[in-house]
């Protein structure tokens, strides 16, 4: 008879209730007493994976339109943002490398059957906002460089179930390096289009201190206020699913758990990967932002979706010098930038997938094969997509471009939602010294800041949840509208908050069942 905790062999959908991620769980070497750089190496992967979630597509927009309406402002959030995400994924890694079970199982193992489904059903629609965002960004890379109608381009999206099935057979160190290939393809195209603009370096350094300008409600430039611009790029920066992604991947290094220095080797080096990883993404995001302010002319984006960036980045009209008007006449700049948002949508595919293996299999302990996951996620991200672009196809092309973007921009408000059930629950586990261990919980200074850190993230996704319900009801929402959206908001708002202090409840009595427990195994070790 097959013991509890072993898969059910022959099925496509199997019982799991064994290590994250097992097939790569503890796969990869690292060495032991030999120099920093050569150790850093072995470490150095999972945080690229991470980082890809920082600079999906869904950030785009929302950068370059702040840097068009507000300049160099919004500089100094795209910092603080990369600045807690450096904070929150450190906590995530360790989380994982201490306690040998990533976030999601460690939520499930001190919380109710009950919550355990809410929070699954949850971060499974967080997961599937975000692959609508990769669905949508990359059929409109393949339809600006192969001119692919957008419905077929749509459907071949589905087809990087193929990718992720020939990427599953060559090894977890060779997916980490595809993906730090693609981060640098994306890196370049953005360096040298930011380089070509020659920008106000002087603004940009300027701008990474914050004001209180920088979050003000008054100013209001093409419909966005600084702190709504804030706000989108808050929202499109920290993601939850990376704090689940983050806790599983980081086991994929061998640890000897009975060595205390070989977890704190493990849990250094991965801080460190983490936050070299993150440093490229905020890099990505500023230089998204100062293309906004220095590639183009002030106010020349009129259409912040994808069409309308790669259309100004062949019009010469657009452009801000003359260098950028010769090699925009040469395509080479729209060009540059649909092979990075088809590069940003491959890359969001794999973290993706692996992530919604890691929630499926820590909250509800069911496991099926990644190709039939990612086959299943994408299928029913595809369905909104389709959608919209049947809906829209027989008006015009803006109609088309302005409904794929409200889409993309909409479908965020999940993450909204999921966010604070993946924050909380990860600073209380780090904080406790039962949970951690008195060498590894939070020092007094990460508490801190990550008490800070959550709240205010919770606060701030909770004031934008009106606005981002009233985006719902198209560009020119009137009174009506703007009454029934922020009911249908406050509703939602109550909702988060009750189930917030349902998840601390069930936490908390979690908490106290696991002391009683170790309490017992020790009395009965010392009998």
């Amino acid at each position: 008879m097959a013991k509890e905790n072993e898969p059910r062999k022959h099925k496509l959908i199997q019982y799991a209730n064994g290590p994250s991620l097992e097939e790569i769980n503890g796969t990869v070497s690292v060495p032991k007493d030999k120099g920093f750089f050569k150790t850093l190496l072995a470490y150095s992967g999972p945080g690229a994976l991470v980082a890809v979630g920082y600079m999906d597509p869904g950030n785009w927009s929302t950068s370059i339109t702040g840097g068009q309406n507000f300049q160099y402002l919004l500089m100094s959030v795209i910092l603080i943002s990369s600045l807690i995400a450096m904070l929150l994924q450190y906590m995530a890694a360790k989380l994982g490398i201490v306690s040998s079970m990533d976030l999601a199982q460690a939520i499930r193992a001190r919380t109710s059957k009950a919550l355990g489904i809410v929070l699954w059903i949850l971060t499974e629609f967080a997961i599937m906002a975000t692959d609508i965002a990769e669905v949508i960004g990359a059929a409109i890379a393949l339809y600006l460089l192969f001119h692919i109608p957008l419905i077929i381009a749509v459907f071949i999206t589905v087809l990087d179930v193929l990718v992720l099935l020939l990427l599953t057979k060559i090894g977890f160190r060779k997916i980490e390096a595809i993906v730090v290939c693609l981060i640098l393809v994306i890196l370049f195209v953005f360096v040298y289009q930011v380089a070509l603009s020659n920008p106000d370096w002087g603004g940009v350094f300027k701008g990474l201190i914050p004001t209180p300008r920088t979050f003000s409600s008054s100013e209001k430039i093409a419909g966005m206020t600084p702190l709504s611009g804030a706000l989108g790029i808050i929202g499109a920066t920290v993601m939850p699913h990376n704090l689940y992604l983050h806790s599983a991947i980081s086991q994929t290094r061998k640890v000897d758990h009975n060595d205390e220095e070989s977890v704190a080797q493990n849990v250094r080096f991965s801080a460190w990967d983490s936050n070299i990883q993150l440093t490229a993404a905020f890099f990505v995001n500023a230089l998204l932002l100062i293309m906004g302010v220095a590639v183009f002319k002030t106010g020349a984006v009129k259409d912040p979706s994808f069409f309308g960036l790669y259309e100004a980045l062949s019009d010469t009209s657009t452009m801000s010098n003359n260098i950028l008007i010769g090699v925009a006449k040469s395509g080479i700049l729209s060009t540059l930038f649909a092979v990075a948002l088809l590069a940003s949508g491959q890359n969001s595919t794999i973290t993706g997938t692996l992530t919604g293996q890691v929630i499926m299999e820590g909250f509800v302990h069911m496991k099926m094969p990644l190709w039939l996951r990612r086959l299943v996620t994408r299928l029913i991200s595809v369905i909104p997509v389709l959608i919209c672009v049947m809906l829209t196809s027989g008006k015009s092309a803006i109609d088309e471009h302005t409904a794929l973007n409200n889409l993309m921009n909409n479908s965020q408000v999940f993450l909204a939602f999921a966010l604070p059930f993946s924050m909380l629950p990860l600073l209380m586990m780090t904080d406790s010294e039962m949970e951690m261990g008195h060498r590894f919980k939070n020092s007094l200074w990460i508490k801190i800041l990550g008490w800070f850190s959550v709240v205010a993230l919770t606060i701030l996704n909770l004031i934008s949840l009106p606005d981002q319900i009233l985006a719902f009801f198209g560009d020119h929402p009137t009174a009506g509208d703007s009454d029934i959206s922020k009911i249908i908001a406050y509703l939602l708002i109550l909702a988060v908050l009750a189930l917030l202090v349902w998840t601390v409840v069930d936490l908390h009595h979690g908490n106290k069942r696991l002391a009683e427990q170790v309490k017992k195994e020790k009395f009965d070790a010392a009998e």
